[in-house]
């Protein structure tokens, strides 16, 4: 019988759901039952990790290397990637070898964890990063995947409803751009969700150079995919000179690129850039929802 090392989860992670979380305390065990019950040989924990998951890189049976992903989602959510990785199998995403949603568990083919699209000069990692998202707008077939209607529409109906009094405008604005985009958005595609440079890695040598993981998948508008990944490496672009005229220039460029209107994308970016900003302050970090709102505006 083959058990893991001591498994210590990252501190990025701990960090993240808070020292006290019951799901740290478990998931060593979870980790151990795992490898024994699907004949893994643990090799390390990758690190520095994500913020809600850990992976432990290890060997299949016969010898192949995988990735073990543990998540503290629960089931629904680490259904809902299975079910996304499995739609897209392989193409433009990692593949899915094995899932258990109870266990909060997927088995993945292994990649390069430590080596993202962050890594390659901002051109270029823009390049790819559109060449591989691409592949992921797909039909989504007969699906359990929430739309983004109904994403947004929990956010607005939590977030927005406690803005602070003094962002009242920028909050406003953003409510009605999401009405305004949902009510032409037509059928949609699969989306990935959270889909930016840091969520795309580097792939075996026989597979696409890069390859997309994580995706916190849903149904609806390309464009609200891409807005994501219109304020990638934000801290960078806020202390460059000339930061809005930067972002009005990336905006259209993406857009161009995949062929989405260009007025859809800002909208969206604004929105979700209100969002995120709001997520931020209700967590305690103003410094970052102060720059995402900056950003907001310089759409």
């Amino acid at each position: 019988m083959v058990h893991p090392p001591r498994l210590e989860p990252p501190q990025r992670l701990v960090r993240n759901l808070g020292s006290a979380h019951p799901w740290l305390r478990e998931v060593a065990a979870v980790a151990d039952d795992l490898i024994v019950r699907w004949q893994l040989r643990p090799v390390r924990l990758a690190a520095p990790g994500g913020r809600d998951s850990l992976v432990l890189l290890v060997e299949q049976a016969d010898g192949a290397p995988a990735a073990l992903k543990l998540s503290s989602l629960g089931p629904r959510r680490v259904a809902a990637e299975a079910a996304a990785l499995t739609r897209w199998d392989g193409l433009g995403a990692v593949r899915l070898l094995r899932a258990d949603p109870d266990a909060g568990a997927l088995l993945l083919e292994r990649l390069q964890g430590e080596v993202s699209l962050r890594s390659l000069p901002e051109q270029k990692a823009a390049l790819e990063a559109v060449s591989v998202l691409r592949r992921l707008w797909v039909p989504p077939g007969d699906h359990p995947f929430p739309t983004v209607a109904e994403h947004t529409g929990h956010a607005v109906e939590t977030l927005f409803a406690t803005a602070p009094a003094e962002l009242a405008p920028l909050v406003d604005e953003a409510r009605t751009t999401r009405e305004r985009l949902l009510a032409d958005a037509g059928e949609g595609v699969l989306l990935h969700g959270d889909y930016r440079q840091g969520a795309v890695l580097a792939a075996p040598a026989d597979r696409a150079p890069w390859l997309a993981v994580g995706p916190h998948p849903l149904v609806g508008d390309p464009a609200y995919d891409l807005a994501r990944l219109a304020r990638d490496r934000l801290h960078d672009l806020v202390a460059s000179p000339g930061a809005a005229a930067q972002v009005r220039r990336r905006l259209r460029r993406l857009a161009d690129s995949l062929d989405l209107d260009q007025e859809r994308l800002r909208g969206w970016a604004r929105y979700r850039a209100v969002e995120s900003g709001l997520r931020h302050l209700a967590a305690g970090d103003r410094e970052d929802g102060e720059m995402l709102f900056e950003f907001a505006g310089w759409v």
